[in-house]
């Protein structure tokens, strides 16, 4: 799987990264290899100069670019953004038909996932799939508007970023609800086989867009706010509990604010929040949803507020998640599980083909 060369340390250890003292077990690296790894809010670049000019000039991403991508163990990535304030129409529109533009230059390199047989394609392939989605639906200025947005490739869609006309935001001094055309619109997207992701909406927009879903919601990137309580971006134990009722997923996230309230916040305080779930909800209704890309949230480095884990290398996040699993006693299906095979089971109860 991985290009570079991988010298065996000892005991069966392996060094992957250059510059990098890390090693991983043989079961880690066998399970990253031979698992189909979804990474349900994954971003080629958070820089987006950078990422702007590969959209309006493919070329300009290089063989060494793919490579740092592939080396990560990803398999496939939803790196949806929120438009939240000029023409989020147009915006929304712009974004996915670039993200169009950008897989078809690059056909040897990327995939784009329109059902779910497609992330075993892009695994087989050896190509990263590109699941394309928004974090925000305002975009939805109709009904008939989800059925265009499919058609263009758009295959997940996050109600709310903040309010809007569908329901409440987790920022939103006044905790709405889902209304009545929100609901009309989860029934639409229901319809046209998009997934719902309730990652950003309030509490009652969430507990209300599960209830008003008949098929499986996902939470792409949260944490439990059982372990971080004065987050209102992350979930509930009522809304985990119900979410994995209807057969959804959550992805946690590598984000510190997320992943701790104060002190520490390691690989292993995320596997705290993994930890969670699986005690309350069962190992089937988790997964990752990082929120960052393989470069960290701390650019530039002067920033007072900071957003990485302790001691982190986001280039290896898939590899260093792996091996805390298996420090953990984590069963060698559930670490599949949660790699990927979890939101693939949820996705094919949302996507119709």
């Amino acid at each position: 799987m991985l290009s570079l060369a991988a010298p065996m340390i000892n005991r069966g250890r392996f060094s992957l990264f250059a510059q990098s003292s890390a090693t991983y077990s043989t079961r880690t690296l066998d399970l990253v290899q031979r698992s189909t790894v979804i990474d349900m809010l994954g971003l080629l670049t958070l820089d987006y100069r950078k990422f702007s000019t590969w959209e309006t000039d493919p070329d300009r991403f290089g063989h060494a670019d793919y490579l740092r991508l592939k080396n990560s163990g990803i398999t496939a990535l939803h790196p949806a953004v929120g438009y939240t304030s000029g023409d989020i129409y147009s915006e929304s529109l712009k974004d996915i038909s670039r993200w169009n533009a950008f897989i078809a230059a690059r056909p040897t390199q990327f995939l784009h996932i329109g059902s779910t047989a497609d992330f075993e394609r892009a695994k087989a392939l050896g190509k990263i799939g590109i699941v394309i989605g928004q974090q925000n639906s305002e975009h939805f200025r109709t009904l008939e508007d989800v059925d265009r947005f499919y058609a263009l490739g758009q295959r997940v869609s996050q109600l709310t970023y903040r309010g809007n006309k569908i329901g409440g935001g987790s920022s939103d001094q006044r905790d709405a609800g889902l209304t009545e055309y929100g609901a009309a619109i989860v029934n639409r997207m229901n319809q046209a086989g998009m997934a719902v992701d309730i990652s950003h909406c309030s509490d009652r927009t969430t507990l209300d867009a599960i209830e008003a879903s008949a098929r499986p919601v996902l939470v792409t990137h949260s944490n439990c706010r059982k372990l971080v309580p004065n987050s209102s971006r992350c979930k509930t134990d009522e809304a985990i509990r119900r979410m994995a009722a209807k057969g959804g997923v959550m992805g946690v996230t590598m984000v510190r604010s997320f992943v701790s309230a104060a002190g520490p916040a390691t690989i292993e305080t995320v596997l705290d929040h993994i930890d969670h779930i699986r005690s309350l909800v069962g190992v089937e209704h988790a997964g990752i949803g990082s929120d960052v890309d393989l470069d960290g949230r701390d650019l530039p480095a002067h920033s007072p507020r900071r957003f990485d884990l302790d001691g982190m290398d986001y280039s290896k996040k898939i590899f260093d998640l792996t091996e805390s699993l298996v420090r953990r006693n984590y069963s060698s299906q559930s670490i599949e599980l949660i790699l990927g095979g979890n939101f693939k089971r949820a996705l094919s109860g949302m996507w119709l083909s």
